[in-house]
């Protein structure tokens, strides 16, 4: 089976980014990380030097509106999760978006009912889902 690599695009290379996910997109069969971007370029510049990948953004619109990127991966602050993930299904790309919390959940499933209408998928990131503390029925 020949499978098309996924060209990804990151809004937001902070912390989080770092071990948990931003790596991945290179290790994962048929993943490559494209292009990562940050508010502050610098760090968005310093990140892809250390990461090897090929391009920087500091707007989050260059992401979003780029052709040679698939699929993006929001891993900016939960306030900003609705925003992007609805622009990026505007655009045609799919989205994973990581996870904060229950309460994160809710506001943005009454979002998401606009997304079936796009066609776009949406993923969930969350690598917290088997912890007790986190899960849904503890919040």
């Amino acid at each position: 089976m020949d499978m098309k690599t996924v060209r990804w695009g990151m809004i937001g290379c902070g912390d989080v980014t770092e071990r948990k996910s931003g790596p991945g997109f290179g290790k994962a069969a048929h993943s490559e990380l494209v292009a990562v971007m940050r508010r502050n370029g610098a760090l968005a510049a310093d990140y892809a030097r250390r990461h090897g990948v090929a391009r920087w953004h500091d707007d989050a619109d260059a992401i979003i509106r780029a052709p040679d990127i698939d699929a993006v991966y929001i891993a900016t602050l939960t306030d900003t999760h609705c925003d992007y993930t609805l622009r990026c299904a505007a655009a045609g790309k799919p989205v994973v978006r990581r996870k904060a919390d229950g309460n994160e959940s809710r506001r943005m499933s009454r979002h998401d009912r606009r997304l079936p209408r796009s066609g776009v998928p949406l993923w969930v990131g969350y690598y917290r889902r088997a912890l007790h503390a986190f899960s849904p029925s503890a919040t």
